[in-house]
C-alpha cells in the first residue's frame, strides 16, 4: 500500500512537471511598433525605409527566428490599426501602445526610439568629429543607440526600459560611406553600423527573453451554438486537452487626478478545454468546449489555468 502511494505521488509530480513545462512553452504574442527616429534622418535602409522602421523589421525577424514568440505581421498591424483610426508611427507611449495592442490581441508591445546611428572618426590627435564621404583615418567607429520599452498591454505597465547602445570600430583603411545608404542587406551587414545594429537587435531579444513571467493569454473571437473559438492554436504551443480560465473585464478604472487608466476589475466567468488546436488550418486558432460557465462573449480573456 505504501509503495502504491509513493508511485501515485511520483506520477502526480511528473504530470505536474509536464503540465508546467507545456504551459511555459506557450508563445507570448508580441507587436513591434515603428521606432521613432531621433537621429539626423540622413540614414535609410536598402528598402528606402527610415532607420526606425528598418530596425523594427529586423527585430520582428529576429524574434520569429527564436521560435519562442508569435509576432504580429507588421503589414497586418498597419491594416488593423488603420481600421481603428490608429497609426503605427503614433504609437510612442505605454498608454498608446497598450490601446493599439489590445486591438491587435497581443500581450507585449515593443516601442522605442533610435537615438544614435552613425559614424565617427578619431584623428591622430585623438579628437572626435564627424567626417564626410571617403578619407583615410587611424580609427573608425559606428555607434547605434536605441531607447526601448517593453509594455504589458493588459496593464500598460512598462516591463523593461533600457538604452541599448552598441559600438563597433576598426583601425585604418578607408572610411565607410558616412551618408549611410545601402543598396542591399548584404552590403549593410558587412558595415560597422550594420554589425552594431545587429548586436543591438539581439540585445532587445534578450530583454524580451528576460520577461519570462509575462503570461500568454488569448481572447474569444467567436462564441455561438456552444462552439467557442479562441485566437491561439498549435502555432502558439496549445495542445488538445489544455484548459483555460475565462475572465471578463469590468468597468475601466481611471485615476481622477491624472486621467491615467489603472486597468479594470475582472470576473472569472468559466473554464474552457481545447478540442481542436488547428481551427482554420493555420494553427493560429482553437475550438474549445465549455467545462464550466456559459454565455461567453467575443473579447472575453482566456488565460492559462
Amino acid at each position: 500500500m505504501k509503495r502504491l502511494l509513493i508511485t501515485f505521488c511520483t506520477l502526480a509530480f511528473l504530470v505536474g512537471i509536464l503540465n508546467a513545462t507545456a504551459f511555459s512553452q506557450k508563445k507570448t504574442r508580441v507587436a513591434v511598433f515603428n521606432f521613432e527616429d531621433k537621429t539626423d534622418h540622413r540614414a535609410h535602409w536598402w528598402t528606402g525605409q527610415p532607420v526606425g522602421d528598418g530596425m523594427a523589421d529586423m527585430l520582428v525577424t529576429a524574434l520569429v527566428k527564436t521560435g519562442r514568440y508569435r509576432v504580429m505581421e507588421r503589414a497586418e498591424m498597419e491594416k488593423l490599426l488603420q481600421e481603428q483610426q490608429l497609426g503605427m508611427s503614433g504609437i510612442t507611449t505605454p498608454e498608446s501602445a497598450a490601446k493599439a495592442a489590445k486591438v491587435l490581441g497581443v500581450e507585449v508591445a515593443v516601442i522605442g526610439a533610435v537615438t544614435e546611428f552613425g559614424y565617427k572618426k578619431q584623428s591622430t590627435g585623438g579628437a572626435l568629429k564627424k567626417i564626410g564621404i571617403g578619407g583615410s583615418v587611424s580609427k573608425q567607429s559606428a555607434t547605434v543607440g536605441i531607447d526601448v520599452r517593453l509594455v504589458n498591454t493588459s496593464t500598460s505597465e512598462i516591463l523593461k526600459a533600457e538604452n541599448v547602445r552598441k559600438e563597433k570600430s576598426k583601425m585604418g583603411g578607408s572610411f565607410e560611406n558616412a551618408d549611410i545608404s545601402f543598396d542591399t542587406q548584404a552590403q549593410f551587414d558587412e558595415t560597422l553600423v550594420g554589425k552594431a545594429t545587429r548586436e543591438a537587435v539581439e540585445d532587445i531579444v534578450k530583454l524580451l527573453d528576460s520577461q519570462g513571467g509575462v503570461v500568454a493569454g488569448y481572447k474569444i473571437i467567436s462564441a455561438s451554438a456552444g462552439k467557442i473559438i479562441i485566437n491561439g492554436g498549435k502555432e502558439d504551443g496549445l495542445n488538445i486537452g489544455d484548459r483555460f480560465k475565462i475572465y471578463r473585464a469590468g468597468e475601466e478604472l481611471i485615476d481622477p487626478d491624472s486621467g491615467e487608466s489603472l486597468g479594470s476589475e475582472e470576473t472569472m466567468v468559466g473554464e474552457l478545454e481545447v478540442v481542436d488546436n488547428n481551427t482554420g488550418g493555420k494553427g493560429k486558432a482553437s475550438t474549445c468546449r465549455a467545462v464550466s460557465g456559459s454565455d461567453f462573449l467575443k473579447g472575453d480573456m482566456v488565460r492559462v489555468k
